[in-house]
């Protein structure tokens, strides 16, 4: 009897690790489901947001001295639909950043990211360009002007942190470092 109680705790010790992440150091488990439940409402809004499943892509946010850029990859290559709607939606976010709309990132995270009102304020003095890459696009943000690049720096690295990509926070020399 004791060894079925050891196999069954170990099967549930398992099942209940493939449900959900594991708990960060020095978090309380509350406060890891309050941080679950808040990555699946951002998944969710960023899927109604973006039009396209977050689980079945991956974002990179770079930062560079004129800017950075926001980089959206499929994670199947041969998944070109997925990679079309990556596309429509990067060209329609650079068009929108350029008219100061960023509905978008504002639905996606339930609130304003940082530096948004600079951005709106000096979009004037912000390009927005939008390309394709091999596996989906990206929308390069280039300004030479100060302020904008700090709120530019700001919303980046707020997208870093949000969404989980492990990508330096740090300006890089060059943006094309980065496919």
């Amino acid at each position: 009897m004791r060894l079925f109680t050891f196999f069954v705790a170990i099967a549930m010790a398992v099942a209940s690790s493939a449900q959900h992440p594991t708990m960060p150091p020095g978090m309380s488990h509350e406060e890891h489901l309050k941080q679950m439940e808040k990555d699946a409402a951002l998944e969710k809004r960023g899927a109604d947001a973006m039009g396209f499943d977050q689980n079945a892509t991956v974002h990179h946010f770079h930062l560079s001295p004129s800017g950075g850029s926001i980089t959206v990859d499929v994670l199947r290559p041969a998944d070109t639909t997925m990679r079309a709607e990556i596309r429509k939606h990067l060209e329609q976010i650079a068009n929108d950043f350029a008219k100061g709309d960023f509905g978008k990132p504002v639905a996606t995270h339930a609130e304003i990211p940082p530096g948004v009102a600079v951005m709106q304020q000096r979009r004037a003095a912000i390009a927005y360009r939008y390309e394709e890459t091999p596996l989906g696009g990206r929308v390069l943000i280039e300004t030479n002007d100060r302020k904008a690049q700090s709120a530019v720096h700001a919303f980046l690295r707020y997208q870093i942190v949000e969404h989980k990509t492990g990508d330096s926070p740090e300006v890089k020399a060059s943006e094309r470092s980065h496919p």
